[in-house]
This record gives structure tokens, C-alpha cells and sequence, in this order.
């Protein structure tokens, strides 16, 4: 099954598209197949990718992270989910109390990218200082706009976990083969950074978490396939969610979103051959995550796409519903 359901990815490696690739599935009760092709690196040396290879998940930290941690905390009851940000952080556009719009948005709102923030900010290029770019965050008065899927609704959000918790996002243990960088293990290569001037490997590649110090709500986080694939498990199996946290990922929120996940829709990254009861994540770097509650199976495709340049059409829009529809096919086929 695997390798057929690996053939896409098999084939943009062997193309030159990108430069590595592996595929993991892994079903309710534990089974699991892996496969991996290409480099971990190709600049400034070849360096073969590997199954122990930890991956920069980028946009993925949204939801094994920073959606994981606000619903634990909802579940233990130190968040009401429907309650204003502010009542975590006080101090939000302190300056204009009554009539700041963002002192008005909740934590629902926030998970499902219900709001008026902008997708994203140069946040880095506005100083070096850690807590002094989360007080700009804090304070600056955002732009309006019609809702968005945005890096800032999560960086909101994992200050007001910092807030809330007392510790940094790394404190949270969310399981062997997933951290905030960086890695104990070899990690793949993502960028050559202009701004850093420099192969980025074990350190983020988003430059606004590296800026805030490499531990944001929007990215930050690292994982191995085993990481992953373990991750989702947890959600398939229940061990990794309460009741009232599933329920929260799997009913829509805000058109096609959940809170901090995606259900499938027409043209989405996990194909049209999955259940409606899927859910699924990308990552910029050229990472994914998708969950098929109704089959009883998830996917994890992870890739360096972004190595060593972004500024190439590496075919990671075409290549992830390609390999969804390539899982499912594989599925049928074998069941």
C-alpha cells in the first residue's frame, strides 16, 4: 500500500522538484508504514534524507502545538474558549481599552481565523528583541480586513499561553519526536535565508518566530515521521484528546475551518477522495498532516521544498492532494 500511495512524492524527488520526501500512515489501532526519498540536504553538501531526520513543520506547530495546548487548557478550565484574548492578556492595546477591536476577539475566534488581523507582518524587521516584538504584537494597532487565514491570530495565542501557564511554549512535553527547535537529532535543511545569510538547518525557518525567540503560536515546532505519525494516532485512538477537544477540531467553526484545523473542501491540500470527516493542516516549508476520522487513518507528508531557495515551483500545491488521493486509492485497494 505504501508504496503506491508514496508514487507522487517518489516521483517529484526523482524530477528534481524537491529535494526529499517521506510519507507516513498510520491507522487507529497502530499500524503504520513509512517511506522516504531524497536529501535531507543538497547544499552546502548532499546529505541523504533518513527516517530520524527531524523536519521544520512551519505552519504545523498551529495545530500539534498551539490548538493542542489552548484546548488542554480549556479542558482544565484555566480558558473559557468563547472569552475575550484579554482576559489573558490584559495588557492588549492597553492604550486603547474601550475601543480596540482586538481586545474583543476570543479565543474561538482566533482558532478558526475569524477575525479582522492581517494574514502576516514583517514582524522581524521591526527590531531583534524578543519580548519587545510580542509588546509591538501586543500594541500595534492591526489593519482591518475581512477574515483570513493568519500567523498573527496564532502568535496571539501563544502569548496567551506564555500568560497564562507561566512558561514558554517549549515547556509543554507534546511527546517523544516533536519539540521547539532546536532539534536533538540531524534536521533537514529548509532555506538559505537572505536575511540570516545563511542554510538554515535546526533553526526555524519562519523569520518572525526567530525573531520572538524561535517559540511562537504559529510556528517554532520540529518533529520526526515517528513524531507525527504518533501525534495523530493520539487523535485517531482518543489518547491524545478528550472528548470535548476532538469535538472542537471536527465541527466547522468558520466556513471550512475548525479550531485550528481544516475539514475537507472542494480543491483543499488533502485531495477529493478522503471522508468528510478528514481534517488536515499544511505547513509553508512543505509539510502536512491530515487525520480521516470516518476510515480510521491519518497521513503525514514531509518535504524540504523549500531548499534551498522558495523561490522555485517546487509543485507542493499539486503534490499534496496528489498524495492524498494517492493514500486513499492505496486504502481501497488494499482493503
Amino acid at each position: 500500500m505504501i508504496d503506491a500511495a508514496f508514487t507522487p512524492a517518489a516521483a517529484a524527488v526523482a524530477d528534481g522538484r524537491i529535494p526529499g520526501a517521506t510519507l507516513g500512515i498510520v491507522t487507529t489501532d497502530g499500524r503504520r508504514w513509512v517511506r522516504v526519498a531524497g536529501h535531507a540536504a543538497l547544499v552546502p553538501k548532499p546529505e541523504l534524507l533518513t527516517e530520524e531526520h527531524w523536519f521544520d513543520l512551519a505552519s504545523v506547530s498551529k495545530v500539534i502545538a498551539t490548538t493542542t495546548m489552548i484546548l488542554r487548557l480549556a479542558d482544565q478550565g484555566r480558558l473559557d474558549l468563547d472569552a475575550p484574548l484579554a482576559t489573558a492578556i490584559p495588557d492588549l492595546r492597553q492604550y486603547d481599552i474601550a475601543g480596540a477591536s482586538e481586545r474583543k476577539l476570543t479565543f474561538r475566534d482566533c482558532l478558526s481565523h475569524k477575525t479582522h488581523l492581517p494574514a502576516v507582518e514583517p514582524i522581524y524587521t521591526y527590531d531583534n528583541d524578543p519580548q519587545r516584538l510580542r509588546a509591538f504584537v501586543l500594541q500595534r494597532e492591526w489593519r482591518h480586513g475581512p477574515p483570513v487565514y493568519s500567523d498573527i491570530n496564532f502568535i496571539l495565542l501563544g502569548i496567551a499561553i506564555e500568560r497564562i501557564t507561566g512558561q514558554p511554549l517549549g515547556a509543554w512535553d507534546l511527546g517523544d519526536g516533536l519539540c521547539f527547535g532546536p532539534p536533538p537529532g540531524a534536521a533537514v535543511a529548509t532555506e538559505h535565508c537572505m536575511w540570516r545569510d545563511r542554510v538554515l538547518k535546526g533553526e526555524v525557518h519562519d523569520e518572525n518566530c526567530f525573531a520572538m525567540g524561535g517559540q511562537t503560536g504559529h510556528a517554532g515546532l520540529f518533529g520526526t515521521i515517528a513524531g507525527v505519525l504518533d501525534f495523530a494516532q493520539g487523535l485517531l485512538d482518543g489518547s491524545g484528546a478528550s472528548p470535548a477537544m476532538l469535538e472542537a477540531i471536527r465541527s466547522p467553526q468558520y466556513e471550512h475551518r475548525t479550531c485550528g484545523w481544516e475539514r475537507k473542501f472542494a480543491g483543499w491540500s488533502g485531495g477529493q477522495h478522503c471522508s468528510d470527516e478528514t481534517i488536515g493542516h499544511t505547513g509553508f516549508t512543505g509539510t502536512g498532516l491530515w487525520v480521516d476520522f470516518e476510515r480510521g487513518f491519518a497521513w503525514t507528508l514531509l518535504t524540504n521544498r523549500v531548499h534551498p531557495t522558495r523561490h522555485k515551483d517546487s509543485g507542493i500545491f499539486q503534490l499534496r492532494p496528489e498524495t492524498g488521493d494517492a493514500v486513499i486509492a492505496a486504502w481501497q485497494a488494499a482493503s
